[in-house]
């Protein structure tokens, strides 16, 4: 299993970015998959979630109305739209494989997202 996130960086407050994640090793469009992210000194905190056939996704409330998760099955690509970004978004954000399975979670390497003027 891997999963490469990419899209981070440094964005103003108010501004946007796109990450995505681009899977491989496993059958892609049969797992549901998460955003996650982890800011300094906390733990890792649960995003967003999408599922396998992309038909419902599932937001927390600090984001939700903001982030916008989708994905392309063709291309095993699952992403992250964030608008509206504030400076509290900043954190490393992951591509997780079934979030809720300790034994079939994967996680990928992260991208950083700095929000900041």
């Amino acid at each position: 299993v891997q999963l490469v996130e990419s899209g981070g960086g440094l964005a103003q407050p108010g501004g946007s970015l796109r990450l995505s994640c681009a899977a491989s090793g496993f059958t892609f469009s049969s797992h549901d998959m998460t955003w996650a992210r982890q800011a300094p000194g906390k733990g890792l905190e649960w995003v967003s979630s999408i599922y396998s056939d992309g038909s419902l996704t599932v937001y927390d409330d600090s984001v939700k109305g903001r982030f916008t998760t989708f994905r392309d099955n063709a291309k095993n690509t699952v992403y992250l739209q964030m608008n509206s970004l504030k400076p509290e978004d900043t954190a490393v954000y992951y591509c997780v494989k079934d979030w809720g399975s300790v034994s079939e979670r994967a996680v990928g390497q992260g991208t950083q997202v700095t929000v900041s003027s």
